[in-house]
C-alpha cells in the first residue's frame, strides 16, 4: 500500500522540464549521465541530457556536439554552467567567454548569450544549474525557434543526391 501511494505522489508532481525526473519523494540520489535524454534548447541549441528538478533548482547534465550549440538566447532563470569535458565559447551579456573543462560560467537572468562547443576540441558536457523560475528551455532573441547554432562544416549531413538507376536512366532516352 505504502509503494502504491509513493507511485502516485511521484505522478502528481510535474516538472518545469517535459521528461525531467523529479527529486524527493523518497528518491535522492541519480545517475546523470544514465537519465533519459530531453532537449534542453528545442528551438535554439543542440544541447540534450538527463534533468533533475528538485522544489527549487534544476540541474541538467547537457551534452553539445564538437561545433555546435546555441544562438542568442535568453531565459527568466539565472544560471550556472560548470563545464566537465571539452570548451564552451561564446558571449554572455555582449562579453566574450571560452571557458575551457573545470571552468564556471555565470549567466544572469534574461541575459542574452549564445554558448557553442569549440571545434578545437571535444564535445562538450556541462552541468546547467538554473532556478526554477522557469525549466531548462528559453526563447531564442529573434523570438524563433527556427533551430541551432552549427559553425561552419558542423551542421546536419546534406542528404546526399540520388544515384540514377541505369533503367530510369534508360528509360529517358
Amino acid at each position: 500500500m505504502a509503494t502504491a501511494k509513493k507511485k502516485a505522489a511521484k505522478a502528481s508532481v510535474k516538472t518545469k522540464t517535459e521528461g525531467a525526473v523529479r527529486a524527493g519523494n523518497g528518491q535522492y540520489q541519480f545517475r546523470m549521465a544514465k537519465l533519459k535524454k530531453v532537449d534542453a534548447g528545442t528551438g535554439y541549441s543542440t544541447s540534450h541530457g538527463g534533468v533533475v528538478e528538485g522544489a527549487r533548482i534544476l540541474v541538467g547534465y547537457i551534452h553539445k556536439p564538437r561545433g555546435t550549440g546555441s544562438r542568442m538566447h535568453s531565459h527568466k532563470n539565472e544560471q550556472l554552467n560548470y563545464v566537465l569535458r571539452g570548451t564552451l565559447v561564446g558571449t554572455v551579456n555582449g562579453k566574450r567567454v571560452s571557458a575551457p573543462a573545470g571552468t564556471l560560467v555565470y549567466i544572469p537572468a534574461n541575459a542574452p548569450h549564445n554558448l557553442v562547443a569549440s571545434t578545437k576540441d571535444e564535445d562538450v558536457i556541462f552541468l546547467a544549474i538554473k532556478d526554477l523560475s522557469q525549466g531548462i528551455i528559453g526563447m531564442a532573441v529573434d523570438g524563433t525557434m527556427s533551430g541551432p547554432h552549427y559553425e561552419k562544416g558542423f551542421g546536419p549531413a546534406a542528404k546526399p543526391a540520388q544515384k540514377k538507376s541505369a533503367r530510369g536512366v534508360a528509360a529517358r532516352r
